[in-house]
């Protein structure tokens, strides 16, 4: 994520603030701009302290749920992320509000990432057969809903909003990584196999290659994972033990892992993040002097994001609390990495 500032005074703003925490004019995020504003209000419309400029907020920031603005000419009320919702939370039930903010801070940087990746972002009430859209439900009532993708369909089930919850389900699965983000991450990028790999019989081959044949039944694919778990070694060639059960699942969570490379790189280039360790070992160097959405080679993109994951795993272990990044990336998962890199990449040169 970029380092945003405000337009009045300077002051450093996340992409979250509605408004400046240092001289309280308004906040919000422009997608078309992708970048942060801030305003004076003028008979209730925002002004642009940058341009003069006036927007206006998204329907949703009446519900403190989204600080994204449109210009006020538009005529439309929900901004890009907003406007992908089918189904949000039964705001009558209290607790629901504050689960649904927490969804939609994790949706919104999924397509604030989207958008810096150039992908094509299409609303399912705009695009009824290939559109995207988000399903957030309770399980009360319904046992059998999960979170998963169908045909464009994300479904999160809203109990993943709660803390607790989440961390059960993780100590249940032994999962050593369960967050909001990391699953808006995983569902989408079953979304854009669809969209970009399976309809192209040279990427579907190519894919098959790299992940193995997505043909392989399914079902009966998970069900073994869960009956017999993963071998011993997966590690050499899996980002995590749920991508050994398919290729479509090998996919998505490789596909959820280059987001979160991509995103930590960005960060890092905007802060400035350099690491140049005590020790005699060179390989534990990293700086990110470069913007990683402009960058052509991922190779060069993970060389100088490995050491940096390290130092925040280690500041992490300095305050007792888990690892941050508690994955291997071995050089199998680097490849398929790089299939995904390199697909993003030419699609932006079409």
């Amino acid at each position: 994520m970029k380092i945003f500032e405000c337009d009045n005074c300077g002051y450093p703003l996340y992409f979250e603030n509605q408004s400046c925490e240092k001289c309280s004019h308004l906040s919000g995020y422009s997608d078309l701009h992708h970048g942060m504003k801030t305003f004076t209000s003028v008979n209730g419309n925002l002004k642009s302290d940058r341009d003069g400029e006036i927007f206006k907020y998204c329907r949703n920031s009446v519900s403190g749920v989204c600080n994204w603005i449109i210009p006020f000419k538009e005529e439309r009320e929900y901004c890009l992320a907003c406007s992908l919702n089918r189904i949000i939370p039964d705001l009558s039930i209290q607790e629901n509000t504050e689960k649904w903010q927490k969804l939609e801070n994790a949706k919104h940087r999924l397509v604030y990432q989207l958008q810096r990746l150039e992908l094509p972002i299409s609303p399912r009430s705009s695009d009824v057969n290939k559109g995207l859209c988000f399903d957030f439900v309770a399980k009360q009532g319904n046992p059998k809903v999960m979170t998963g993708h169908n045909n464009g369909i994300i479904t999160i089930v809203l109990s993943e909003a709660d803390t607790v919850h989440r961390e059960y389900v993780k100590k249940q699965l032994s999962e050593p990584y369960r967050t909001l983000i990391g699953h808006f991450r995983h569902e989408v990028g079953h979304y854009y196999w669809s969209l970009l790999v399976s309809g192209n019989q040279t990427t579907l081959s190519e894919f098959r290659e790299v992940f193995g044949d997505e043909r392989t039944d399914y079902n009966q694919s998970l069900n073994n994972h869960y009956q017999f778990g993963a071998t011993s070694n997966w590690q050499e060639s899996y980002i995590s033990q749920y991508a050994t059960s398919h290729p479509w699942e090998d996919w998505a969570e490789t596909w959820a892992h280059y987001l979160h490379i991509m995103d930590m790189t960005e960060t890092s280039y905007f802060f400035g993040v350099e690491v140049n360790p005590n020790v005699k070992d060179q390989s534990f160097k990293g700086k990110v002097n470069f913007d990683p959405y402009e960058i052509m080679d991922f190779n060069k993109i993970y060389k100088e994001w490995a050491p940096i994951s390290l130092v925040i795993n280690s500041l992490n272990r300095s305050m007792g609390v888990p690892d941050m990044y508690p994955f291997v990336v071995s050089q199998n998962v680097i490849q398929k990495m790089n299939f995904i890199h390199n697909l993003l990449t030419q699609l932006k040169r079409e």
